[in-house]
């Protein structure tokens, strides 16, 4: 990572003081607490200048559309109070220069503006690009008093240099006496700062949602199959429960041939042609002994049907979940990576800019449409909007994927083929040598009610195997 130094923030200076220099502060927000936005207008432009002061990507540059939406800002509705102080005094503000203390990562923006008597008064807004030091600070430039802080720093933080309205303002000490060969190169100097640092920030974002993701279905997978480990443990089993029901039948054959009140009796068991000893609870009769028997087998069978049923609910949700990993490691974009944690928490919903993402890959093969949904809002779109009875659909057989959707009712054997090597393409299987891909037709598909999103039965299917 090139970091931003002195010698870089001298050459954007030499780039930009020419615009800066008299350019009217038209609008400021902070979308939080480390990036500032000031939209400066001068010479007929209007620019937006941006500042991070993060201690991994502290920079300053004016962005561009494009480079504003992979920094992934948003602006809260209620501005912090920094932001408000700025506004305060430096809205419609003008500045009339900027300035770089020698050797300083610190650009100083000062600025004309007014105080409630109407009095000109000179403030000066210094932006302090020191890594974990970085900081915004306004002072009034004739009386050297801090008005505000981005980040106050108390003694217990540093006893060399407290930063808090009503402070004098100070250099940091330690002051370098040297200009560094500069992490970046002429000409279009801002151009790249703006490119590089709004790369490694979408860069940083992108990972950091998608490991949440992977976390997050890591979890619940781990949490399934601890429940069915707890489930199997206590023995709730076919096995035991038809031991139970083999004993009472035993004890109700031999009612007449044994005693009651008795701690055991040895009979023959002829399902499995031996000799066997039956525990018994010797305070009771030899019938309720059998009953007893009944009664654990009955609740015993309903036990094992309700872990059949639970497991089936498991294995589906691990399936689905398997899925979610699969878009997550696919996702290309920020928006599809929120996409997936709407899906996963919806009770924690992440705003996203863009609601095109629901629209999945389109293409097409020998003039027929295809498309392929790469996370489950996609593949359910893909089953419940775009799809028609004779639509074909394809999908890796026992391996997460991208639901494929061919638009075409009698299909040759050759786009078939295409289709399915979309399905093993875009699927977890997409490197293995061999994998088995079904398809049907859309009339055959089933969503069955409260599944998860993007999840589907299927009848009347056949199977092809793609391999590399």
């Amino acid at each position: 990572m090139i970091n931003f130094d002195s010698s870089t923030l001298k050459l954007w200076l030499l780039e930009n003081a020419e615009f800066l220099t008299g350019a009217r502060i038209q609008k400021i927000q902070q979308p939080t607490r480390r990036d500032l936005i000031l939209s400066l207008r001068n010479k007929s432009q209007t620019k937006k200048l941006y500042v991070n002061i993060d201690p991994q990507f502290y920079h300053i540059s004016f962005m561009s559309k494009e480079t504003e939406e992979k920094r992934g800002l948003e602006i809260p509705a209620k501005p912090p109070m920094f932001c408000m102080l700025l506004r305060k005094y430096l809205e419609n503000a003008l500045i009339s220069k900027v300035n770089q203390p020698e050797f300083e990562r610190i650009v100083e923006f000062y600025i004309e503006t007014y105080n409630e008597l109407s009095e000109k008064i000179y403030l000066c807004l210094a932006v302090e690009l020191m890594g974990k030091y970085s900081n915004i600070v306004l002072y009034n430039f004739d009386t050297n008093v801090i008005l505000g802080c981005a980040h106050n720093v108390g003694e217990e933080k540093s006893r060399e240099r407290e930063m808090a309205g009503g402070l004098p303002y100070t250099y940091p000490s330690n002051r370098p006496s040297v200009w560094h060969k500069a992490g970046f190169e002429t000409p279009d100097i801002n151009y790249k700062i703006d490119e590089y640092y709004a790369g490694i920030i979408f860069e940083n974002r992108f990972k950091k949602l998608q490991n949440t993701i992977i976390q997050t279905v890591n979890g619940r997978l781990k949490k399934n199959k601890n429940t069915l480990l707890k489930i199997e443990k206590q023995g709730l089993t076919k096995e035991k429960a038809d031991k139970y029901r083999l004993f009472g039948d035993l004890i109700t054959a031999n009612l007449y041939n044994n005693k009651d009140y008795t701690k055991s009796i040895t009979v023959f068991d002829y399902e499995n042609n031996r000799e066997l000893t039956i525990e018994l609870d010797e305070t009771k009769t030899l019938k309720e002994n059998a009953s007893r028997y009944f009664k654990l087998y009955n609740k015993g069978k309903t036990a094992y049907s309700k872990f059949l049923e639970l497991s089936d609910t498991i294995k589906a949700e691990n399936d689905y979940l398997q899925q979610v990993l699969y878009s997550a490691e696919i996702a290309e974009g920020t928006d599809e990576l929120k996409e997936i944690m709407n899906e996963l928490e919806p009770q924690k919903v992440v705003k996203t800019k863009e609601k095109a993402s629901i629209v999945p890959d389109e293409s097409e093969i020998e003039g027929f449409k295809v498309y392929v949904g790469r996370n489950n809002r996609q593949n359910d779109y893909i089953v419940s909007k775009l799809s028609k009875d004779e639509d074909y659909w394809f999908h890796t057989k026992d391996c997460a994927g991208s639901h494929v959707l061919l638009k075409c009712s009698n299909p040759s054997d050759r786009i078939i083929y295409e289709c399915a090597k979309l399905a093993k393409e875009y699927s977890k299987g997409k490197d293995s040598s061999k994998v088995s891909v079904i398809y049907t037709k859309r009339k055959h598909l089933k969503k069955p009610p409260k599944a998860n999103l993007g999840y589907v039965t299927y009848t009347n299917e056949q199977e092809i195997i793609i391999g590399i």
